[in-house]
């Protein structure tokens, strides 16, 4: 084989069609030495709404030889990780599971532990994120009442006031909700969903996806009665994919109870028994991960959970003045559904954001977020969370109206980064572990 690649890689691709096996030798081996698509100089920027930047501390706690779970070590590392999981949901009262899955799995586990086949839910739909845990939700063989929106609005809490207050009977078991929906860059009130709830003395479940806003965004579990809520690893913890962390009430416990909805490796009922053992674990955990997952709360910790959702807002209110400074718009279509986590930017007819995005990979090492499904090639997404200070996302505003440029928007060079920088030079404040 290697001699036929010395003597073929010379020779142009007409003359190789004929040489099926050689193709593939030679792609292989080409493919081989490509494997790194990653390669650029300097740093790769990373602006999608998740999976994010990860933190020089994470990555060095998570570099370290597999041992053994079942050693007093590891049930150790595991019950300080559960008590501090809690403070992110900011729940006293609440369970805390931490399955090695992603979002998808912890929604599965949240239905499945809490509902039975059949059981009726009102569901809301508003992007590409909330009409996947739809699409689960029907799958599960649940009774689904959609609640759709025009994408770039919220969820629409007028129609849930009225279903509640026909729903005499309780038929309504569960409120499933997307907390922030990254498609469209929409964040909703869920302290409204439970007013509501309370208005009407409903016991339905509040279920909440917090995928992409635990960590981030404002969010208070017992406060707002919230019955379950999940997040994963990918988002605003700024952890690897890996590890879905979902949160339970006192409440949604109980449900397990009468849950008969089939279940085993997310059954809730296998890890409480281990809790009460003190081993944690029904099966092996990703221990690297679980060592990354305490360096991740470390930093949060240090910098104060209020102080990171507070930088949060200062990236999103930048971002968005930088938008409006390029005369464009938010596809978030009012200022009370506005997401600190994602910005999705609607582009002209004329332009196609899927090149945008396209461009900003090859040319600039930079990486937007895509528009999916009903809003694919219509906008581009700007991501501001995670382990990201004011600086960087200046620089990636910097990258975006170069791509603008390109791809023949009329922008003013520095318009964005201006009135971006203007606003964060105002409102930045000093580093807290520094003053």
């Amino acid at each position: 084989k290697d001699d036929i690649l010395k003597g073929l890689r010379r020779k142009g691709p007409q003359e190789l069609q004929p040489y099926s096996e050689v193709n593939f030798f030679l792609l292989f081996d080409f493919g081989r030495q490509k494997m790194d698509y990653m390669n650029g100089p300097g740093r790769h920027h990373l602006f999608v709404p998740g999976p994010v930047n990860i933190p020089e501390q994470v990555i060095r706690a998570m570099n370290r030889n597999n041992e053994d779970y079942r050693s007093p070590a590891i049930p150790a590392l595991t019950k300080t990780l559960l008590e501090d999981v809690k403070k992110i949901f900011k729940t006293t009262s609440g369970t805390p599971f931490m399955f090695p899955t992603t979002g998808t799995g912890a929604w599965e586990s949240a239905l499945t532990n809490t509902l039975s086949p059949g059981d009726r839910i009102v569901s809301f739909l508003i992007g590409q994120f909330s009409l996947l845990w739809i699409d689960q939700q029907k799958r599960l063989n649940f009774n689904v009442d959609v609640v759709e929106s025009e994408w770039g609005q919220g969820a629409n809490l007028q129609v849930l006031a009225s279903k509640l207050s026909q729903d005499q009977n309780h038929t309504i078991k569960a409120i499933c909700i997307v907390h922030n929906e990254t498609a469209t860059g929409v964040t909703n009130d869920i302290s409204a969903v439970r007013t509501i709830l309370d208005h009407y003395k409903h016991p339905a479940l509040l279920l909440v996806d917090g995928v992409s806003s635990i960590c981030a965004l404002d969010f208070r579990m017992d406060e707002w009665g919230v019955d379950v809520a999940l997040t994963g690893s990918q988002k605003a913890l700024s952890l690897p994919t890996g590890l879905g962390i979902v949160c339970a009430s006192p409440k949604a416990l109980e449900a397990t109870k009468t849950s008969k909805s089939l279940k085993v490796f997310f059954d809730w009922n296998d890890y409480l028994k281990f809790y009460k053992l003190g081993t944690y674990w029904p099966y092996t955990p990703s221990i690297q991960l679980l060592y990354g997952l305490r360096a991740a709360l470390d930093l949060i910790f240090e910098e104060g959970l209020d102080n990171v959702i507070a930088r949060h807002a200062r990236l999103g209110k930048a971002t968005r003045l930088a938008v409006e400074a390029w005369g464009l718009k938010n596809c978030t279509q009012k200022e009370e559904w506005i997401s600190n986590t994602v910005t999705a930017v609607v582009v002209p007819p004329n332009i196609d954001s899927t090149e945008i995005v396209k461009r900003a990979w090859k040319r600039y090492n930079l990486s937007l977020g895509l528009g999916l499904n009903k809003v694919a090639g219509k906008v581009f997404r700007i991501g501001h969370l995670g382990n990201l200070n004011e600086l960087q996302l200046l620089g990636c505003l910097a990258g975006v109206e170069m791509i603008l440029k390109d791809v023949g928007y009329p922008i003013v060079l520095g318009s964005g980064v201006a009135a971006a920088s203007t606003y964060l030079q105002h409102h930045i404040p000093l580093i807290p572990s520094r003053i």
